[in-house]
């Protein structure tokens, strides 16, 4: 049986050198903290103007969004969080702590601290499933929503329950969800999965991180068998939504973008990108920005 590391390692992280060029970012951005019911949600902020959020995934930072922040702050004020048990954000025990009830209330507080009343929400893996239900059960906070590589709950859902290929390649999210399976993880092999020139950047972020934070996630939200389809529907989403996914995303299939427009309530616009897996936002950068930049220009 695979380790629990060796599963991730199968994940497609690999990224061109030029779409994981470093700047000088870290310097130019801001830092400030959130209070989030007694938790500390750390954030970096660039640029002013109306409110962009971004909310990164598993295994990842603030950091992920560079490319991003640094393109859409010449119009936007960009704020990047660290998700509760990484890098600066606080790591509470308990994965009671890691419900996608709390998650969902740290970007409501970020937002309602830095004075604005709503926001576009950027998320990205776990990020992108804050996002999903936070357009869902709080649509007055969310002025647009972008997600990259995280299909709807209801198609994810379904593919979970019907498609023998998900499933399969789903075995690490219930490899995450064993008793002790943080401490087969390290900073070190988890910053090897990404681009070398930021490498060193990953490894010093990983290391403030807390492993078992990071994969409370996965035991207090992600499904678990026997996978079963949503009977419910949940509403609809209300606001203009902008999906990205690689299709060669290995964790999760892109079957379950279908019937993706059906759950929307204004247009979707989803654009797939045959080179790049599931962190397309530095695999394809310079196409997933321009195109955020084109669209929120709209």
């Amino acid at each position: 049986m695979k380790t629990i590391l060796g599963a991730l390692m199968l994940l497609p992280l690999g990224m061109s050198t030029a779409a994981a060029a470093v700047d000088d970012l870290e310097k130019r951005v801001e830092h400030g903290y959130a209070d989030s019911g007694g938790v500390k949600i750390h954030y970096a902020t660039l640029g002013k103007g109306p409110l962009v959020l971004f909310i990164h995934g598993f295994p990842d930072f603030w950091y992920s969004w560079r490319h991003q922040m640094d393109a859409l702050s010449k119009t936007h004020q960009t704020v990047a969080i660290d998700m509760r048990g990484y890098n600066l954000s606080d790591k509470p025990k308990g994965v009671e702590n890691y419900d996608m009830r709390l998650l969902v209330g740290d970007v409501v507080a970020v937002i309602k601290h830095l004075g604005r009343d709503k926001a576009v929400i950027v998320g990205h893996d776990w990020g992108g499933a804050v996002a999903w239900q936070l357009a869902i059960n709080v649509p007055q906070m969310v002025e647009k929503l972008i997600i990259v590589n995280l299909p709807h709950p209801q198609g994810l859902s379904r593919e979970l329950a019907n498609n023998p290929q998900q499933q399969k390649n789903s075995q690490y999210a219930r490899n995450f969800q064993q008793e002790g399976a943080h401490l087969k993880l390290t900073a070190e092999g988890l910053a090897g999965m990404t681009p070398e020139p930021v490498r060193a950047t990953y490894k010093a972020a990983f290391e403030r991180s807390d492993f078992e934070a990071m994969l409370n996630y996965y035991k207090r939200n992600y499904p678990r068998e026997p996978y079963t389809e949503m009977k419910t529907p949940l509403p609809k989403v209300k606001m203009r939504v902008l999906m990205f996914h690689g299709l060669k995303d290995w964790a999760l299939l892109h079957p379950a973008l279908n019937n993706t427009w059906e759950w929307m309530e204004q247009d979707l616009t989803l654009v797939t990108i045959p080179s790049a897996g599931h962190w397309s936002h530095w695999e394809a950068a310079e196409l997933v920005t321009k195109t955020m930049q084109s669209w929120l220009a709209q």
